[in-house]
């Protein structure tokens, strides 16, 4: 954050907000299958949520700091696999229902979101942009993609979703 400024914190924002609505969706969830999707997509924006606060270990922990023989990194990157290969199998569970949501998402959504992480990429690695402004192009692509995240996760209609895939994919209940 101290080489980006400010420019971070409306992503962040971002990010939690839609962290924040996904955990709403898990409560209201009805099938376990829905509630597992909604569990990992908690998980997966737990996850950018801490990389994009890849600056705060520095802020509150030691560089000397170890547990058990192991340093910080380390027990970072175990818990950091741990919690995608928790994501992988809550979509691997879940995913009838997550092939539902992906077919439910129009095209060029997806076409304009790969656009944009190729600007952000390119921003980041200084690659047809002054490295100058690199670091603020590549903000603002993250922050447009967290942005269609958010609007996507709030106008999503899970209770009309999950009647109509209930029908559809025969997902059992939780009751």
């Amino acid at each position: 954050m101290a080489t980006d400024g400010i420019i971070e914190i409306p992503g962040l924002i971002l990010i939690i907000v839609c962290l924040l609505r996904c955990a709403q969706y898990v409560v209201q969830s009805h099938s376990k299958q829905s509630r597992y999707f909604w569990l990992a997509s908690v998980l997966v924006f737990f996850a950018v949520l801490r990389r994009e606060l890849n600056y705060l270990p520095e802020l509150l922990i030691s560089g000397d700091f170890s547990l058990l023989g192991h340093s910080y990194d380390w027990w970072e990157d175990g818990v950091l696999t741990l919690v995608y290969l928790v994501i992988v199998g809550l979509l691997v569970y879940s995913w009838r229902y997550l092939k539902a949501v992906l077919k439910d998402v129009d095209v060029a959504l997806y076409v304009f979101v790969v656009i944009l992480a190729i600007i952000q990429y390119m921003g980041e690695n200084a690659i047809v942009f002054p490295y100058a402004v690199g670091g603020t192009i590549e903000e603002l692509a993250e922050t447009a993609i967290y942005g269609i995240a958010l609007f996507y996760v709030w106008k999503f209609k899970l209770a009309d979703f999950d009647t109509q895939t209930a029908e559809n994919l025969d997902l059992k209940t939780a009751r």
